[in-house]
């Protein structure tokens, strides 16, 4: 790993779309939704289901942030702009989309390594597998849960509805 990891999802720092720094502080007492996500992949349909839970659950306690990644098949070869356009005008997303980042290998993001490390998926591997792995964050910034590709973002309410509770 490149970085000493940090104690909680909130110690990090990433870039929004326009590449300025985005403090994940401002966050803090709040539950998220991680997901990394790309236009071009058979899960990108779950766009929708992630806007509909974000829209049922958004507000002052409840975030998702997208992180695009271009490492599975080249799913997300767009710049930063093309996928803002894609994912507005596409599925209406309104939660925040970052700037592109690196999810696996030597170049993982630090709140990347962070994640896979707080919750290691089948078989205690780090590895993300594919597009649209999921991470729910509790209100500390302690990883909760991660979720496969597979699931649904439908079938995480009732995890998001607990951990707001």
């Amino acid at each position: 790993m490149s970085e000493k990891l940090k104690h909680s999802f909130f110690d990090y720092t990433v870039q929004d779309a326009s590449e300025s720094k985005y403090d994940l502080s401002k966050h803090k007492g709040k539950i998220v939704l991680v997901v990394n996500v790309a236009s071009k992949c058979g899960f990108t349909g779950q766009y929708a289901g992630l806007e509909e839970l974000y829209k049922e659950f958004g507000g002052k306690d409840f975030l998702i942030l997208g992180f695009p990644s271009n490492q599975f098949g080249s799913q997300e070869s767009g710049t930063n702009d093309q996928i803002q356009q894609f994912c507005s005008l596409t599925y209406n997303v309104t939660f925040p989309v970052l700037a592109k980042v690196d999810v696996n290998g030597d170049d993982a993001a630090p709140v990347y390594q962070f994640l896979k490390h707080e919750a290691r998926g089948i078989l205690g591997t780090e590895r993300i597998k594919w597009n649209f792995t999921k991470f729910l964050v509790g209100k500390n910034g302690q990883v909760l849960k991660r979720y496969a590709p597979t699931t649904e973002p439908k079938d995480i309410a009732a995890d998001i509805k607990a951990a707001l509770a």
